[in-house]
């Protein structure tokens, strides 16, 4: 106990120097060895057994992390290391690898200012690095790289001495392209990793050892001698002359920005108020004295305290008692408790200043994604965008009715806490339908209510969530209220595509400053009138007002773009989300008299008026598809590539490497459900496999009208196909 009260001493006086802090994440592919990576730094700040670390998976402290060997969530731990006779605190986050969990990669990185990217040195650089590190570089976090699982290259693959220089040399400048080609502005100001100048390490995180060329000068063990341990099997000394942890965190230490230098550019990529003003100017230094800017990156629930809200303080202080406001919520929150993480365990302090990553209970109306400030009125941060989007869907019912209001409760809380997951409500059939990344994120989710909220749920088998679009142009179309007072008539066309991509890249928003926005949409090839006129985005659809001078349509605006967000949820063909949908506002008319133009009016002729004029414009259907990364020995080669073509699956790239062919492939998401025991059978268990979220493709033509019957069928909705005079009121 006296341990860990001293240890709670001198991270809570290592808080207040902004300047000795180093808030990093860990990341990589599943599998590569982050969480054990984690044990050891952990073991070496004291805070668990060395015995046990690499086996303890200390961070993973959730049973069914332990009992499928992955991590799921985020687990955050600040420690205290010394380097050069100077104590440094560490606010370390663990990530998951898996790719159904990314968007608790991308949360973390908005926590964060440095990244210790880990790569198994046999696998080399996989997809879901690669996707980990754009996360990192476009939220401007830099990175370290840290090679694991050495001794594997040595003992299993048999490589000597200078093979193995050559296959770390190839990995190392492999990440070096990647990281040129996803933001060449940061590799040239010095964010390439070089074995050199120590920015890449290499070791084994299961068997505690760690070398870099500095570690190399400061214990004086050499290449070759690491080489002849390894062979010897001899880890045990080589762990005790390179240990892990110093080597890692010393890197972590020298290489990655403290919040001081982090926070004037993460700062300017994550927020787009003024920089000037006085809130800008205190995030920028990292001020603790000034108003309280503070970004929640994380929402989980403590059966003791309830919901605690984790994430970054960018300006000012939080103290229990604190007022605040949270973004787009009314009136103020009061906070209760303040801590930090130490692994599972969160322990309660004073005060926490700016630079830290801090656990605090009390923010009811908090959100993943929200501002928390005490200034009234402050611009809110970025929104986070997720690399990729919930494509599978299952039905929960409560086993016993007498759990209903519960397990409302319960969706409640678990989409808070997950903000990747879409809970919503079937009106019709009165059924619960969840959201997810891929099958495994919706049963751990379904798991989890069962065994950590207490009710017994069914699930339905997986369904698959498509999107709605448009093919052509159509309209005028006019959108006629219920009293005949009021008309809207709008034009629907594709959105261009590469104001798509900005969009779900977060790099366009109505956030953005007017003129920032227009010049973005106008270099992605719109029109400069409609650049101008945008009033709306939602998800990747936008609303344009195209009309001059109409009376009363400021004050009504609000309603018109409410008639277009519930089309956009809910297309009109199959009531599924839409997407690329461009909708115009030509022209309108308006009644003088404000009770006659209420929601009840204007919100369903606006719905209408979409509803129909996208009916004109080829409404048809797009498909969500995974990337499939297989790695398989050449003699089962042929049965993984029929598997895959056999699911509407194509190739699209393939390898070899020694003995082993690497494919590269692209399947629908409705093809791959069962996909690994199938995998497994056609090759013996012998291939390895990943999947990576492919963005939407159109469905074949011949598929559509059986699809969208099916959907409406479900939904409960009429098996004909809508025209678009069932939206136009005669």
């Amino acid at each position: 106990m006296g341990r860990r009260k001293k240890m709670v001493e001198r991270v809570t006086a290592l808080m207040n120097s902004p300047e000795m802090i180093r808030n990093i994440g860990i990341v990589a592919h599943i599998d590569h060895g982050k969480t054990t990576l984690s044990d050891n730094l952990l073991a070496g700040a004291g805070m668990i057994s060395k015995e046990l670390a690499g086996r303890q998976l200390f961070m993973d402290s959730d049973e069914e992390e332990q009992e499928r060997g992955i991590t799921i969530d985020s687990a955050n731990v600040s420690m205290v290391h010394e380097y050069d006779g100077e104590e440094y605190l560490i606010n370390l986050i663990d990530t998951p690898g898996h790719v159904d969990f990314g968007g608790d990669v991308t949360r973390a990185m908005r926590a964060v200012d440095g990244a210790v990217v880990v790569i198994d040195a046999v696998e080399g650089t996989m997809p879901q690095t690669e996707t980990v590190l754009r996360q990192a570089l476009k939220e401007h976090v830099k990175p370290v790289l840290f090679i694991n699982k050495v001794d594997r290259l040595i003992n299993e693959l048999q490589v000597d001495a200078q093979e193995m220089q050559i296959r770390l040399g190839k990995l190392i400048d492999h990440v070096n392209k990647l990281i040129k080609g996803m933001n060449e502005e940061r590799y040239n100001a010095g964010w390439r990793v070089d074995a050199a100048n120590g920015t890449v390490a290499f070791g084994s995180a299961l068997y505690n050892w760690a070398i870099s060329v500095p570690m190399m000068q400061k214990t004086g063990v050499s290449f070759g001698e690491v080489y002849d341990y390894c062979r010897a099997e001899d880890m045990k000394a080589l762990a005790e002359k390179c240990q892990l942890h110093e080597a890692v965190n010393d890197m972590v230490i020298r290489h990655l920005p403290s919040p001081i230098e982090a926070q004037e550019d993460r700062v300017r990529v994550i927020w787009h108020g003024d920089m000037d003003s006085k809130i800008g100017t205190a995030m920028k230094n990292a001020d603790d004295d000034g108003d309280l800017a503070f970004m929640v990156t994380n929402i989980s629930t403590d059966p003791h305290a309830g919901e605690v809200a984790t994430g970054r303080l960018f300006g000012g202080s939080l103290s229990r008692g604190l007022e605040v406001y949270v973004s787009g919520a009314a009136g103020k929150n009061r906070i209760q408790q303040v801590g930090i993480f130490m692994g599972p365990e969160r322990l309660e302090v004073e005060r926490i200043p700016a630079g830290n990553i801090a656990a605090v209970t009390g923010l009811k109306d908090a959100i993943v994604g929200s501002t928390v400030t005490t200034l009234e009125g402050m611009d809110p941060f970025e929104s986070i965008k997720h690399a990729s989007e919930p494509v599978v869907t299952v039905a929960i019912e409560a086993k016993h009715m007498k759990d209903l209001p519960k397990l409302v409760e319960v969706l409640r809380q678990v989409a808070k806490e997950d903000p990747t997951l879409k809970v919503t409500l079937n009106e019709e059939t009165g059924e619960h339908l969840m959201a997810g990344m891929g099958e495994l994120h919706l049963e751990v989710i379904a798991h989890r209510i069962e065994r950590d909220k207490g009710v017994e749920i069914t699930t339905t088998p997986p369904i698959v969530v498509y999107r709605e679009t448009i093919r052509t142009t159509a309209g005028p179309v006019e959108g006629k209220s219920p009293n005949r007072h009021n008309r809207f008539y709008v034009v629907v066309e594709p959105l261009e595509q590469a104001v798509v991509d900005l969009i779900r890249e977060g790099e366009i928003s109505m956030r953005l400053p007017e003129l920032e926005r227009r010049e973005k949409l106008i270099e992605a090839g719109m029109d400069k009138e409609e650049a101008k006129n945008i009033v709306d985005i939602f998800e990747s659809n936008a609303y344009f007002d195209m009309t001059k001078g109409i009376q009363h349509l400021n004050e009504t605006m609000e309603l018109i773009l409410e008639g277009f967000e519930e089309v956009m949820k809910a297309g009109p063909l199959s009531r599924e989300p839409c997407m690329g949908v461009k909708v115009k506002l030509m022209d309108a008319k308006l009644h003088e008299d404000a009770v006659h133009r209420g929601p009840a009016q204007v919100i369903p002729a606006s719905r209408q008026a979409i509803q129909a004029a996208m009916l004109m414009a080829e409404d048809t259907m797009l498909e969500p598809y995974q990337k499939v990364f297989v790695q398989v020995p050449q003699m089962q080669m042929g049965g993984a590539t029929k598997e895959i073509q056999g699911r509407r699956g194509i190739i699209i790239n393939m390898t070899s490497e020694g003995d082993t062919t690497i494919i590269e492939s692209k399947a629908p998401v409705s093809e791959l459900f069962g996909f690994a025991g199938d995998i497994r059978s056609a090759t013996e268990g012998r291939a390895m496999w990943s999947t990576e979220f492919a963005g939407f493709e159109t469905l074949p033509t011949n598929m559509i009208a059986d699809i969208v019957k099916g959907i409406r069928e479900r939904k409960g909705l009429k098996a004909e196909l809508p025209q678009a005079s069932d939206y136009l009121s005669m």
